[in-house]
């Protein structure tokens, strides 16, 4: 075999080409991050309070739709904000704007004294619940103590004296008539030794003395007398009767001399309540609570206990008593300014509907009454707005059923809670309520679809969705805004405050969680906990102000107390258990990487990723989908890379070709496509027999043209194998490749930047597979059909497969067909 030197023309074309076989990498400048800040202060004790939900303008937008269209179903389903100051932060928004409404009125219950079990609903001016409640407390108090005294006025005893003298008259003259009717029928009246009256006989004007002496008249004149005796009887009868009549229309008049003195204390008094209020249907009660006054005005007399039993008093109490002329005011906005804006922490049924209470009397019988109505956080919140979480509502029994019908038809029916109906008496049945409240509910994106999707109520009582972003954009008003808050939570909590650099570490803290050079988290919860911490660490060193040095402490320690699995892993790593190389090249062979979420900490780990390729048709095996430990994205990124073989190597041979893959050591399942890129790299470089560098880690996706995609998590990934690296020790050409679609998603820590700086790590940023083959081979990637080129390693195997398998297949006919001649020669007589 010969071989010829190169010419002079192509020695300078090779040097370009080694040229361009120089991987482009990041610098440790391109990498450094840091946010800082225009603001003129020192400390964020010097700031103003800050606005709530800055760069939320279409979640703002939102709100102020909502909270501006009254009905309609224009209620608002809050989605995207996090951690349990949540409700608080959209309460004081919300607040801001209700300050400037109207207040809403006070709902009482008062007594139906034609239906007692129908309860009235009352609506009036703020402030005119209680002040009715206590008018009729002191109603009920004048009368009880200035009635007693009317009745024992001497005009008053004057006119009842009048009243009995006069139907004592009339009772004497029925007497007198009956004595006189009784003389003429030969009869004497007489008391009985009982008390009865007793008719004795006349005999010629003389009494008869005993029954023998009667019994010695003739028989025609005893039959007289006992008929005499008889129409005497019944005429005793009648002027009973009469006499009866006469005391019931004395008590009539006596109660209508009674009626006329409480009516002239009563009026002014009901009068005076009607002239405040000016409320219909608190003068319509009036009218029925004055008709039931003067018809109980034995309730108002003093009784006076019977001697040596002073405890029967008890069974008369104030509040018994005069229960029926209570007012329950459900709703009292004496002291609101503006429209109500209420958090419901626990939105269970009690707390968002009320109930009818029920209680056992003296008697031992469960009772109840228009008192015992106890209105919910939606009643009470009439006029303005409601805030609470829908996914703690659905879990509660009754109340996504009952929100619904509440706000579809504008009213609340009042009812006694009873989850065990089955076993319940019914109770009250209240006037139902008119209600306007404008309900805001917080939710996850999840549940707002799902309700939408399955519930069609749902899209018509929440037709305003506020969707608050995760992240927003890293611009100066948003950083000061950030400090700005910060401030505010150390006023509130009294924390030590943050000077200039401790805001900018944690913006740096928040672009990191967003994971974008150019956003922010929006989510104060996690910002918050670690202005907590740092704090902490401040007032450790008795620090008056917060520093940079404390909020990086702080994010250490918080690192530190949840790595733990992540530390042990990499012991495992350097100790040999789990198989990693990190030096050396190996064929069919890479590492890849992924993330490892644990809760309240997320961490990268390298794994082995192997190929194996061999004759057949069989195409490309995912063994994490066959046994069942991959998810439906990660099986998707594998069909994908089917794709890209027939695409870039099957456009002139068939694809005759048997390949597995598989993620060496994994036990717990795989997920997402970020390794694709990977796969493929282990499957070329086994299809072309070209190794590749194990002091590289890959992470990417790939799609059907050869182009790698952003993947998420690419700090930690880069971070989790330059630990490995460290442990194991580095060598200065160990590193990382990512896609370069995430080189704007670059916030790593700042020992890895340094690491980069003085060349012991480096991190390529590639935008095809291509590229990435460069890299990983130290070969031209080039193009199918050009010599010496990986793609035209990977095509000529393909080709070498394909008739390989072709010359297989013919050489199996023509043996299965000679085997089936020779059976038949042998098989022929």
């Amino acid at each position: 075999m010969s071989t010829v030197a190169p010419s002079e023309t192509e020695k300078p074309m090779r040097k370009e080409l080694k040229e361009a076989l120089v991987p482009k990498e990041l610098e440790a400048e391109e990498l450094r991050f840091s946010v800082s800040l225009d603001g003129g202060f020192t400390s964020t004790a010097e700031l103003a309070q800050a606005r709530e939900f800055v760069g939320q303008e279409r979640a703002i937008a939102a709100l102020e739709l909502g909270l501006g269209v009254a009905g309609g179903g224009f209620n608002v389903f809050v989605s995207g904000l996090s951690g349990s100051e949540k409700l608080e932060f959209l309460r004081r928004w919300v607040a801001q704007r209700a300050a400037a409404a109207p207040t809403p009125g006070d709902r009482v219950y008062v007594h139906n004294f034609k239906h007692p079990d129908a309860p009235h609903a009352i609506y009036l001016k703020p402030g005119q619940g209680v002040r009715l409640r206590e008018q009729m407390t002191n109603l009920v108090k004048a009368l009880t103590k200035e009635l007693p005294k009317a009745f024992r006025q001497e005009a008053f005893d004057k006119e009842k004296t009048l009243l009995r003298e006069k139907y004592n008259r009339r009772a004497q003259e029925l007497n007198a008539q009956f004595e006189r009717t009784t003389k003429e029928k030969g009869f004497l009246l007489q008391a009985g030794p009982r008390g009865n009256i007793v008719f004795i006989p006349l005999i010629q004007g003389r009494p008869l003395q005993s029954p023998e002496e009667f019994s010695r008249l003739e028989e025609e004149e005893r039959r007289g007398i006992e008929k005499r005796q008889e129409e005497l009887v019944e005429e005793m009868e009648e002027v009973a009767a009469k006499q009866r009549e006469v005391m019931r229309e004395l008590e009539a008049d006596i109660r209508l001399i009674e009626r006329r003195f409480c009516e002239q204390l009563l009026t002014p008094l009901v009068s005076a309540i009607e002239r405040e209020t000016e409320n219909e249907k608190v003068s319509a009660y009036l009218a029925e609570a004055r008709e039931h006054i003067l018809d109980n005005l034995d309730d108002f007399k003093e009784t006076a206990a019977p001697a040596g039993f002073p405890f029967l008093l008890h069974g008369r109490e104030h509040r018994d008593v005069f229960l029926e002329y209570d007012v329950n005011v459900v709703v009292d906005n004496s002291a609101t300014r503006g429209a109500p804006v209420t958090i419901e922490s626990s939105p269970t049924y009690l707390n968002l509907f009320g109930t009818i209470e029920r209680v056992v009397d003296r008697f031992g019988r469960v009772v109840t009454n228009f008192t015992r109505i106890k209105s919910g956080s939606l009643l009470r919140a009439h006029g303005g707005y409601l805030i609470f979480s829908l996914e703690d509502a659905l879990t509660e029994p009754a109340v996504w059923k009952v929100l619904r019908r509440t706000l579809r038809s504008g009213r609340i029916e009042m009812e006694t809670y009873e989850p065990f109906a089955l076993f319940s008496a019914s109770g009250l049945k209240p006037e139902p309520v008119d209600v306007s409240t404008k309900v805001i509910v917080v939710g996850s994106p999840f549940l707002y679809y799902l309700l939408y999707t399955w519930d069609e109520e749902f899209r018509e009582i929440f037709k305003v969705r506020a969707d608050f972003r995760e992240v927003m954009e890293l611009e100066e008003d948003h950083r000061l805004a950030y400090a700005q808050w910060v401030a505010k939570l150390c006023q509130e909590e009294g924390l030590p405050h943050f000077d200039r650099e401790a805001v900018e570490r944690l913006l740096e803290f928040g672009a990191r969680q967003a994971g974008d050079r150019e956003k922010l988290s929006a989510s104060h919860a996690e910002v918050a906990d670690l202005v907590r911490e740092a704090g902490y660490w401040a007032r450790k060193e008795d620090a008056q102000i917060v520093s940079g040095r404390h909020v990086e402490k702080a994010r250490e320690n918080r690192i530190f107390r949840a790595n733990r699995i992540e530390g042990e892993i990499r012991e495992l790593i350097a100790n040999g258990t789990i198989l990693i190389d990190i030096e050396g090249k190996k064929v069919g062979q890479i590492n890849g990487l992924s993330v490892i979420d644990i809760g309240s900490y997320a961490f990268g780990r390298p794994s082995r990723v192997t190929a194996g390729v061999a004759m057949g048709q069989a195409g490309i095996i995912n063994i994490e989908r066959e046994s069942r430990l991959s998810g439906s994205i990660h099986d998707k990124g594998v069909l994908i890379l089917s794709g890209y073989l027939r695409n870039r190597y099957g456009q002139d041979k068939p694809l005759a070709i048997s390949a597995s893959l598989c993620f060496e050591q994994s036990y717990s399942g795989v997920e997402g496509d970020s390794a694709s890129a990977a796969e493929l790299y282990a499957l070329l470089s086994r299809i072309a027999n070209v190794p590749l560098r194990q002091d590289i880690a890959v992470t990417g996706s790939v799609n059907q043209w050869g182009e790698v995609q952003a993947i998420g998590g690419v700090n930690e990934k880069i971070e989790g194998f330059y630990d490995v690296c460290r442990v194991i020790g580095l060598t200065g050409r160990q590193g990382v490749m990512i896609p370069a679609a995430n080189v704007r998603n670059l916030i790593l820590r700042n020992d890895v930047i340094e690491a980069v700086a003085q060349g012991k790590f480096h991190i390529y940023p590639v935008r095809t597979i291509d590229e990435g083959l460069e890299i990983l081979t130290g070969n031209r990637a080039g193009e199918v059909g050009e010599a010496g080129t990986v793609n035209e390693a990977v095509s000529s195997r393909l080709r070498e497969l394909a008739l390989g398998l072709k010359t297989f297949s013919v050489s199996d006919r023509t043996e299965r067909a000679s085997e089936t001649r020779d059976d038949g020669k042998g098989a022929s007589p």
